[in-house]
């Protein structure tokens, strides 16, 4: 709920115009939206999963690639949260989140949603937003924003109590805008997804799985505070635009490697609340039980139960279906690793090391599997290739560098390197501690730099802090 309100607050402060005259530029909104995904990302927001993280961005470029040149650089991010939306930020940041796409049932209708925001983009839609929002005062803004977050967590009657209290008769001209802005972006969406892979389709059921979203928990809130007004309009719309252009022929094929069921129920294993997905896939289950994807989701969930035989069970049922499957392998390697079968473990992960998509993270894992071993030199180059291409992503594998460097009697660096974990982690009172330690055991000059750097950064950053004794 923090989470959600922290965004929001974020929200707000760029939607309010510093003055009247304020008319943004692509440069103004550049700069803004650099404010902006600080703040996202300062705030946790953003699902860092290798293979969710390519779908969306392969789904995105895909839809790209047949728009002409663009102002901005689209981006495609994923939302840590079960909500059922997705929307375009400045400068063509586009999100998703998590719990759209684990309710969604094909690529193309999430193609259709994404086909849609990256209209929003390419439309300016966001900057009239901000141009509008000159016209509405302050406390109605706040109060709409603060509908749709409690809207969204409690099922709509407080959230419509809060937008009862604060609208104000200036909303009326930028809503009925915002409607315009969803039917232009509704149109220009269908004519990306005509010209790409994807079926145009996808976007009218990817439509009418919102409607039925909204029917289910948050239908009590006015279409003017989501942000997906006038579904039903919406729908009828699209039908009509649908039957006029009928089927299209000859459309180019899709890429293999999207993978859409699979990383569905990856999210649904890993990240969904467990019981209701558990309900969820062993229902389903029942009327495909040799579904790989499935089969893949609820062994996941089994191994956060930490009911490791079923998961394996589960894992090597999707395995037998599709036996080279590295999404499947990854998870039985990780296991194995978790169980000390590590002969295991390496046979599952060994394959996957040079995978585009997933080969850091199966190198995290047989790193730490080397580390088990006892290997700290193979341990150490997988982890300091990992921080060489991905530090922010990978965290962990400072921390496994600290104890190879402390089994190596380099307590200086290992100080160093905890201090860089517990950065990354936001702990930055334990950070400050190992890093004053690292200062007083490091010889090299280039290290004792950037120890020094991260420290002087921590302490004007967190001063509060600062009266931690030098140990």
């Amino acid at each position: 709920m923090k989470r959600i309100i922290s965004f929001f607050v974020a929200v707000f402060i760029f939607l309010c115009p510093m003055n009247n005259a304020f008319a943004i530029s692509i440069p103004e909104e550049n700069e803004l939206a650099k404010k902006f995904m600080k703040m996202v990302k300062d705030n946790n927001m953003i699902l860092n999963d290798p293979a969710a993280n390519h779908l969306v961005n392969q789904v995105g470029r895909h839809l790209l690639s047949v728009l002409p040149p663009q102002p901005f650089n689209y981006s495609f991010y994923i939302v840590d949260d079960d909500i059922f939306n997705a929307f375009a930020s400045p400068s063509a940041n586009i999100f998703v989140y998590r719990g759209l796409i684990t309710a969604l049932d094909s690529v193309d209708e999430l193609a259709g949603i994404i086909a849609h925001e990256i209209a929003h983009a390419s439309s300016r839609h966001v900057s009239e937003s901000i141009d509008r929002a000159k016209y509405i005062n302050l406390g109605s803004l706040a109060g709409l924003l603060a509908g749709v977050i409690i809207g969204s967590q409690s099922g709509g009657d407080a959230g419509t109590a809060v937008i009862g209290s604060s609208m104000a008769v200036g909303q009326t001209a930028m809503l009925a805008f915002t409607r315009e802005n969803e039917t232009e972006a509704d149109e220009k969406g269908i004519m990306y997804l005509k010209k790409s892979c994807f079926s145009p389709r996808g976007l009218l059921s990817g439509l009418m799985k919102i409607r039925a979203a909204d029917f289910k928990g948050i239908e009590n809130i006015p279409d003017y505070v989501k942000t997906h007004p006038g579904t039903g309009n919406r729908i009828a719309h699209t039908e009509l635009i649908l039957s006029e252009q009928g089927d299209d022929k000859d459309k180019p094929p899709c890429p293999a490697t999207f993978q859409f069921d699979m990383v569905k129920h990856r999210l649904l294993g890993l990240y969904s609340d467990i019981e209701p997905a558990l309900n969820k896939l062993t229902t389903q289950l029942e009327n495909e039980p040799s579904n790989p994807a499935m089969n893949y989701g609820i062994g996941l969930i089994y191994d956060r139960k930490l009911m490791r035989e079923k998961a394996l069970f589960h894992l090597r049922k999707a395995l037998s279906v599709d036996p080279f499957n590295p999404l499947i392998r990854i998870e039985m390697g990780r296991i194995y690793l978790e169980s000390k079968e590590t002969q295991k473990a390496f046979n599952m992960l060994q394959d996957i090391e040079s995978d585009p998509v997933l080969g850091l993270l199966a190198k995290s894992y047989l790193g730490s599997a080397y580390l088990e071993l006892g290997n700290l030199e193979k341990a150490k180059i997988s982890f300091l290739q990992i921080i060489e291409k991905e530090p922010v992503l990978y965290p962990k594998a400072y921390y496994h560098l600290a104890n190879i460097l402390s089994q190596e009697k380099n307590p200086g660096l290992s100080h160093y390197y905890l201090g860089v974990y517990y950065e990354k982690t936001a702990t930055p009172k334990t950070a400050k501690i190992h890093l004053r330690k690292a200062l007083e055991k490091l010889k090299d000059p280039g290290d004792i730099e950037k120890a020094k750097t991260l420290l002087d950064k921590l302490e004007k950053e967190f001063p509060q802090n600062n009266a931690v004794p030098r140990i």
